[in-house]
């Protein structure tokens, strides 16, 4: 049985400033995002790719449309359901936006605090396995300032997973990180997404990770013009 869209998108509009200053940056968006795949925006810079993925993930308020969000509408919700949705998502930025005070482990236990008290009373054995199942075993104590670029955005990756969300939002999450890497790095959140059954939405320009996804969705001047399915 298939499982329903993690994310409908219906009429969405979007604008930034006031007055006469005021600027539409999205005109009727009408998606759907399928679960458990990983889905692509891609589009000039200022197309309003971002725009429509910070919406998604509860980062900004929906002003016009509707976004139905696992089930949750966001229009007009108030700010503890939308607390309660990002607790069900996980967030990969260009920056990986790591604490250089603290370690591998301890940056990715951030990510089990936003879940409350139940989590984290395990977060030792949940970090060890996210971080190994990325390769970085061996740098679980390691501070940010002895990692290289491809280790902390791995970092990142497992700070993101490690609540089990339910939908990953990455944007451009490997602008940073040389080709292999970044290659290396979404091969490894996919394969994870599919193993857990995460759906990802990730803004990329990247030509080898637009291989991988299973949806690639063009954003031009703020509304959709190709959203195509893969072949095979």
């Amino acid at each position: 049985m298939a499982r329903p869209p993690s994310i409908t998108v219906r009429g969405l509009d979007h604008w930034f400033g006031e007055g006469e200053a005021r600027k539409q940056a999205l005109f009727g968006i009408d998606v759907e995002i399928e679960a458990g795949k990983l889905t692509v925006l891609v589009g000039a810079s200022g197309s309003g790719k971002t725009t429509l993925l910070t919406l998604m993930g509860c980062l900004r308020r929906v002003q016009s449309g509707s976004i139905m969000l696992l089930g949750q509408e966001l229009a007009g919700a108030d700010e503890e359901t939308l607390v309660a949705a990002r607790r069900r998502l996980g967030f990969i930025f260009q920056a990986h936006n790591l604490h250089e005070s603290l370690s591998a482990m301890q940056n990715v236990r951030m990510g089990l605090e936003v879940h409350g008290p139940g989590p984290m009373q395990h977060w030792q054995p949940a970090c060890r396995q996210i971080l190994t199942l990325l390769g970085l075993q061996d740098r679980l104590d390691y501070l940010p300032g002895n990692l290289s670029g491809g280790q902390k955005q791995r970092v990142a990756i497992a700070r993101a997973l490690v609540g089990n969300p339910e939908v990953v939002f990455a944007d451009e999450p490997t602008a940073a990180l040389d080709k292999d890497s970044a290659l290396n790095a979404v091969t490894l959140l996919k394969r994870l997404g599919e193993e857990r059954g995460t759906t990802i939405v990730m803004v990329t320009h990247d030509q080898k990770i637009l291989d991988l996804a299973d949806r690639i969705i063009t954003i031009d001047e703020g509304r959709i013009v190709d959203g195509r399915e893969k072949a095979g």
